[in-house]
Protein backbone atom coordinates (compact mmCIF):
# COMPACT_ATOMS: atom_id res chain seq x y z
CA UNK A 1 0.00 0.00 0.00
CA UNK A 2 1.26 3.45 -0.86
CA UNK A 3 -1.39 5.58 0.89
CA UNK A 4 -1.55 7.93 -2.07
CA UNK A 5 -5.31 8.31 -2.34
CA UNK A 6 -8.12 8.08 0.20
CA UNK A 7 -11.87 8.57 0.11
CA UNK A 8 -14.20 8.69 3.11
CA UNK A 9 -16.83 5.99 2.51
CA UNK A 10 -19.18 5.88 5.51
CA UNK A 11 -19.70 6.07 9.26
CA UNK A 12 -21.40 3.07 10.80
CA UNK A 13 -22.19 1.27 14.03
CA UNK A 14 -24.12 -1.77 12.84
CA UNK A 15 -22.87 -4.55 10.56
CA UNK A 16 -25.54 -3.84 7.92
CA UNK A 17 -24.14 -0.28 7.68
CA UNK A 18 -20.57 -1.46 6.99
CA UNK A 19 -19.29 -1.16 3.39
CA UNK A 20 -20.33 -4.02 1.14
CA UNK A 21 -17.16 -3.97 -0.98
CA UNK A 22 -14.83 -6.66 0.33
CA UNK A 23 -11.32 -5.31 0.88
CA UNK A 24 -8.57 -5.93 3.43
CA UNK A 25 -9.13 -3.76 6.51
CA UNK A 26 -6.68 -2.00 8.83
CA UNK A 27 -8.33 -0.84 12.06
CA UNK A 28 -7.07 2.01 14.23
CA UNK A 29 -7.81 1.62 17.92
CA UNK A 30 -6.84 3.43 21.09
CA UNK A 31 -7.96 5.67 23.90
CA UNK A 32 -9.88 8.84 23.25
CA UNK A 33 -7.55 11.73 22.40
CA UNK A 34 -4.60 9.46 21.52
CA UNK A 35 -4.30 11.07 18.08
CA UNK A 36 -6.07 8.63 15.75
CA UNK A 37 -7.54 11.35 13.51
CA UNK A 38 -4.23 13.20 13.31
CA UNK A 39 -2.43 9.98 12.41
CA UNK A 40 -5.00 9.23 9.70
CA UNK A 41 -4.54 12.68 8.19
CA UNK A 42 -0.75 12.31 8.30
CA UNK A 43 -0.84 8.78 6.90
CA UNK A 44 -3.19 9.79 4.08
CA UNK A 45 -1.19 12.97 3.46
CA UNK A 46 -4.27 15.15 3.90
CA UNK A 47 -5.22 17.78 6.46
CA UNK A 48 -8.95 17.17 6.74
CA UNK A 49 -9.79 13.60 5.75
CA UNK A 50 -10.43 12.79 9.41
CA UNK A 51 -11.83 15.46 11.72
CA UNK A 52 -9.56 16.30 14.64
CA UNK A 53 -10.58 17.75 17.98
CA UNK A 54 -9.00 18.53 21.32
CA UNK A 55 -12.14 17.16 23.00
CA UNK A 56 -11.98 13.39 23.63
CA UNK A 57 -14.78 11.27 22.20
CA UNK A 58 -15.52 13.18 18.98
CA UNK A 59 -15.28 10.03 16.86
CA UNK A 60 -18.59 8.41 17.75
CA UNK A 61 -19.01 5.98 14.87
CA UNK A 62 -16.76 3.61 12.94
CA UNK A 63 -15.37 5.55 9.99
CA UNK A 64 -14.32 3.72 6.82
CA UNK A 65 -11.80 5.25 4.39
CA UNK A 66 -11.02 3.53 1.08
CA UNK A 67 -7.26 3.76 0.51
CA UNK A 68 -5.64 3.36 -2.92
CA UNK A 69 -8.87 1.74 -4.17
CA UNK A 70 -7.76 -1.47 -2.49
CA UNK A 71 -8.07 -1.41 1.32
CA UNK A 72 -10.09 0.14 4.09
CA UNK A 73 -8.62 2.18 6.91
CA UNK A 74 -11.14 1.76 9.74
CA UNK A 75 -11.17 4.41 12.48
CA UNK A 76 -12.75 2.99 15.65
CA UNK A 77 -14.18 5.29 18.36
CA UNK A 78 -11.75 5.85 21.21
CA UNK A 79 -12.21 4.17 24.54
CA UNK A 80 -11.61 5.58 27.99
CA UNK A 81 -12.51 9.16 28.81
CA UNK A 82 -14.99 10.74 26.42
CA UNK A 83 -17.29 13.70 26.96
CA UNK A 84 -20.50 11.94 25.99
CA UNK A 85 -23.49 10.38 27.79
CA UNK A 86 -22.95 6.83 29.01
CA UNK A 87 -25.65 5.38 26.72
CA UNK A 88 -23.79 6.84 23.71
CA UNK A 89 -20.52 5.37 24.91
CA UNK A 90 -22.28 1.99 25.32
CA UNK A 91 -23.47 2.20 21.68
CA UNK A 92 -19.90 2.85 20.50
CA UNK A 93 -18.63 -0.10 22.54
CA UNK A 94 -21.30 -2.36 21.07
CA UNK A 95 -20.45 -1.13 17.55
CA UNK A 96 -16.74 -1.79 18.09
CA UNK A 97 -17.51 -5.29 19.39
CA UNK A 98 -19.74 -5.97 16.37
CA UNK A 99 -17.03 -4.81 14.00
CA UNK A 100 -14.16 -6.70 15.65
CA UNK A 101 -16.10 -9.93 16.05
CA UNK A 102 -17.74 -9.98 12.61
CA UNK A 103 -15.27 -8.46 10.17
CA UNK A 104 -13.94 -11.19 7.93
CA UNK A 105 -11.45 -8.82 6.29
CA UNK A 106 -9.61 -7.36 9.29
CA UNK A 107 -5.91 -7.90 8.54
CA UNK A 108 -4.15 -5.56 10.97
CA UNK A 109 -4.84 -3.46 14.05
CA UNK A 110 -2.88 -0.27 14.58
CA UNK A 111 -3.05 0.13 18.35
CA UNK A 112 -2.26 3.75 19.21
CA UNK A 113 -0.84 4.60 22.62
CA UNK A 114 0.25 8.05 23.81
CA UNK A 115 3.98 7.64 24.51
CA UNK A 116 3.56 9.59 27.76
CA UNK A 117 1.16 6.94 29.13
CA UNK A 118 1.32 3.22 29.76
CA UNK A 119 -1.15 0.89 28.02
CA UNK A 120 -4.63 0.96 29.49
CA UNK A 121 -6.59 -2.12 30.52
CA UNK A 122 -8.57 -1.75 27.26
CA UNK A 123 -5.32 -1.65 25.21
CA UNK A 124 -4.15 -4.90 26.82
CA UNK A 125 -7.53 -6.61 26.36
CA UNK A 126 -7.67 -5.62 22.69
CA UNK A 127 -4.14 -6.88 22.06
CA UNK A 128 -4.86 -10.22 23.73
CA UNK A 129 -8.12 -10.58 21.79
CA UNK A 130 -6.25 -9.92 18.52
CA UNK A 131 -3.57 -12.47 19.46
CA UNK A 132 -6.28 -15.09 20.09
CA UNK A 133 -7.68 -14.41 16.59
CA UNK A 134 -4.21 -14.33 14.94
CA UNK A 135 -4.72 -10.72 13.86
CA UNK A 136 -1.42 -8.84 13.92
CA UNK A 137 -1.11 -5.74 16.08
CA UNK A 138 1.27 -2.91 15.24
CA UNK A 139 1.64 -0.66 18.29
CA UNK A 140 2.10 2.98 17.33
CA UNK A 141 3.31 5.19 20.16
CA UNK A 142 1.96 8.62 19.26
CA UNK A 143 3.06 12.10 20.33
CA UNK A 144 6.73 11.11 20.23
CA UNK A 145 7.72 14.76 20.00
CA UNK A 146 6.40 15.32 23.56
CA UNK A 147 9.33 13.39 25.09
CA UNK A 148 13.07 13.17 24.51
CA UNK A 149 14.32 10.26 22.40
CA UNK A 150 15.70 8.52 25.50
CA UNK A 151 12.45 8.94 27.48
CA UNK A 152 10.37 7.82 24.50
CA UNK A 153 12.43 4.68 23.94
CA UNK A 154 12.31 3.85 27.68
CA UNK A 155 8.52 4.30 27.86
CA UNK A 156 8.04 2.23 24.68
CA UNK A 157 10.07 -0.69 26.04
CA UNK A 158 8.27 -0.61 29.41
CA UNK A 159 4.90 -0.59 27.66
CA UNK A 160 5.79 -3.39 25.24
CA UNK A 161 6.74 -5.64 28.15
CA UNK A 162 3.04 -5.65 29.18
CA UNK A 163 1.79 -7.13 25.91
CA UNK A 164 1.62 -10.81 25.03
CA UNK A 165 2.29 -10.70 21.28
CA UNK A 166 2.68 -7.68 19.01
CA UNK A 167 3.80 -7.80 15.40
CA UNK A 168 5.92 -4.67 15.77
CA UNK A 169 6.03 -1.22 17.36
CA UNK A 170 7.30 2.23 16.55
CA UNK A 171 7.44 5.77 17.85
CA UNK A 172 5.45 8.25 15.77
CA UNK A 173 5.03 11.99 15.45
CA UNK A 174 2.58 13.61 13.04
CA UNK A 175 5.23 16.23 12.37
CA UNK A 176 7.72 13.87 10.74
CA UNK A 177 7.51 12.93 7.05
CA UNK A 178 10.20 10.30 7.68
CA UNK A 179 8.06 8.66 10.36
CA UNK A 180 5.08 8.62 7.97
CA UNK A 181 7.17 6.65 5.46
CA UNK A 182 8.43 4.38 8.25
CA UNK A 183 4.86 3.64 9.39
CA UNK A 184 3.77 2.82 5.83
CA UNK A 185 6.76 0.50 5.50
CA UNK A 186 5.87 -1.27 8.77
CA UNK A 187 2.22 -1.65 7.73
CA UNK A 188 3.27 -3.24 4.45
CA UNK A 189 5.77 -5.57 6.20
CA UNK A 190 3.11 -6.82 8.61
CA UNK A 191 0.51 -7.28 5.85
CA UNK A 192 2.84 -9.38 3.67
Amino acid sequence: MKFEKAIFITSALLPDEFPKRKCPEIALAGRSNVGKSSLINTLLHAKTVAKTSSTPGKTQRINFFLVDDSSYLVDLPGYGYASAPQDEINKWSHGIDEYLNHSEHLRLILLLIDIRRHPSKEDLVLERWAASKNIPVLVVFTKRDKLSDIEGEKNMQESLSLFSKVADALLFSNRSFHERRHLIQKINEVLL
